[in-house]
């Protein structure tokens, strides 16, 4: 293709032709635009909006090869398989790629037969490599994970500062002066905006904001005890869920799987003290769908693109706003309802400041040498943000407006009316679905059983029911499900009056017209006290177990 087209009815055909999408997911038509404009370009969108559109589609329609800084090599691998799977040729240079098949990357690069050529920003430090810059014709300087080049942002990296130079030794297809450079993040506050532009010389640039409103992620602070506590609530946020639960260290990581193992969910840990094959195994197994809970250190899920998952969960405090988000902004990138729950306890602070202050942060082989001076003003800025951190966690306003609030973007309002400050007991859309299977299951039951008897129903234990209850459609439905949750919801319905207990001796099941109409897709839900929203716990006092 040696036609650029920058009108908007091209580049929807080209996105149909080579990605199958059928149209543009909202801020992805002006960014795409703009980067075909040939301006330098900072464009700023939520995790999971569909950014890497951004610069994947005007590779497809402009002449040479789009150069892309990548700082993941499972989110370049993941990339670089699914365009070639796509019929667009591309290719990508790390550290753990074999030498034939760097050396065959190399050649492709210079007989201009990649699109894409995706490179970790150590690539840069190579004067072997900056000599292939001269002899590539680069169709735009894409720095991906923009964030890393401030020490604003939540993972600065040293390495993004060589990019300004390396991108001056570019040429374009005809030759000319450096190719536009296109940035792209999706946790920049005002202040790492600024330092983006200023630090890689963008010149002029066209910054596009997509706004930071995830609004299909139902945001929760859970206040928790202590360790007991946050281990007692855990299975209850991702059984049933396709989850990531992040943890603070390798240990807690470690902890937390093996819990979920031990109470019915299947899980795994992963963290970079994991062997090389582990972690692939973890990572891959997530990615095809037949490991349903990752508990990971925030070493996971940057290369994961599985859209479905639907709960993110923080066993501990992150470090900053901007990390909390952009691991959060991995649930829902289907668009579906999604949760995400930071179980807080102000315990977990002390982790986040020893992590801050270890010297083991600027060992010899992990980060360039600081100089003490420097360190020291990097750990106080790290400092700050955990402060802001803290502060989200306690507060007694809106999440979403605060975490938009923090981004500086002017859509924040309250209340949002989809968080756990604006509504404390609202449930979300996985909880909706599981109280709606229980209400069926009464139904389906011809409302004549007692709790004991319809919990069983659900869970599949068919020993000891009668042969009524053996054969329905709602039998083992909920069978991933202990029968102290069941029971726990129970209550909640009864509650909330969407069940009835008969006066009897039977304590028989029955729906109300509001259980009949919500069971059935009517009517506007009553706020229901969450089970587990407090130490009261799952359990239903002894008496009622026995109808």
């Amino acid at each position: 293709m040696s036609v650029i087209c920058e009108s908007s009815a091209e580049a929807l055909a080209q996105m149909r032709t080579h990605f199958g999408h059928q149209a543009f997911r909202p801020g992805q038509e002006p960014i795409v635009g703009a980067v075909l404009g040939g301006r330098d370009v900072l464009a700023v969108m939520p995790t999971g909006s569909g950014k890497s559109l951004g610069y994947q589609l005007p590779a497809v329609m402009l002449p040479g090869t789009a150069l892309v800084v990548s700082p993941l090599i499972s989110l370049m691998k993941d990339q670089v398989d699914e365009l070639n799977r796509r019929g667009i040729p591309s290719g990508a240079l790390h550290s753990l790629l074999p030498a034939e098949a760097r050396r065959a990357v190399l050649k492709a690069a210079r007989d201009g037969a990649l699109r894409l050529l995706y490179v970790a920003p150590e690539r840069f430090a190579s004067n072997q490599f900056l000599q292939l810059l001269s002899e590539l014709h680069v169709s735009r300087f894409v720095v991906d994970e923009a964030h890393c080049v401030s020490e604003w942002g939540h993972d600065f990296r040293p390495d993004y500062r060589r990019l300004r130079t390396a991108a001056g030794r570019c040429r374009t297809h005809d030759g000319a002066s450096r190719p536009p450079m296109a940035a792209f993040t999706a946790t920049a506050t005002p202040e790492v905006r600024d330092d983006i532009v200023a630090l890689l010389g963008l010149e002029d640039p066209q910054v596009l904001v997509a706004g930071f409103d995830r609004p299909n992620i139902h945001l929760r602070v859970e206040p928790v005890l202590d360790e007991d506590d946050k281990d007692w609530r855990l299975p209850a946020l991702v059984r049933g869920r396709r989850a990531l639960v992040y943890a603070a260290t390798r240990k807690t990581a470690e902890a937390a799987a093996t819990y979920l193992e031990a109470h019915g969910v299947t899980a795994a840990a992963y963290h970079a003290g994991l062997e090389d094959q582990q972690r692939t195994r973890v990572q891959d197994a997530f990615a095809a769908g037949t490991l349903p809970v990752v508990c990971a250190t925030n070493a996971f899920g940057m290369g994961i693109d599985r859209p479905d998952v639907d709960a993110v969960v923080h066993y501990a405090i992150p470090g900053s706003v901007e990390a909390y988000y952009q691991e959060i902004g991995r649930a829902g990138r289907d668009g579906r309802p999604a949760t995400a729950t930071l179980l807080w306890h102000y315990g977990d602070v002390a982790t986040r400041e020893f992590l801050i202050d270890s010297p083991r942060r600027d060992k010899p082989g992990r980060r360039p040498a600081v100089d003490p001076e420097e360190a020291r003003r990097r750990k106080d800025l790290e400092h700050r943000k955990l402060e802001r951190m803290i502060e989200y966690a306690q507060t007694d306003g809106c999440l979403r407006a605060t975490i938009l609030r923090y981004f500086g973007d002017a859509a924040a309002y309250e209340p949002c009316d989809a968080c756990g400050s604006c509504r404390p007991n609202a449930i979300d859309a996985y909880e909706r679905e599981l109280l709606r299977k229980i209400l069926a299951g009464i139904a389906r039951g011809g409302e004549r059983y007692g709790r004991a008897r319809i919990v069983a129903m659900l869970r599949g234990d068919t020993d000891d029911l009668p042969a009524a209850l053996t054969r329905l459609t709602t039998t083992g439905l909920l069978k991933h499900q202990p029968s102290e949750t069941l029971h726990g919801w129970l209550d909640a319905a009864i509650a909330a009056g969407l069940v009835a207990v008969s006066k009897n001796h039977y304590r028989t099941l029955s729906l109300t017209a509001l259980g009949g109409d919500f069971m059935r897709g009517r009517g506007t839900l009553p706020e229901i006290r969450r089970p587990g929203c407090s130490w009261a716990g799952f359990a239903p006092p002894r008496d009622t177990l026995m109808a």
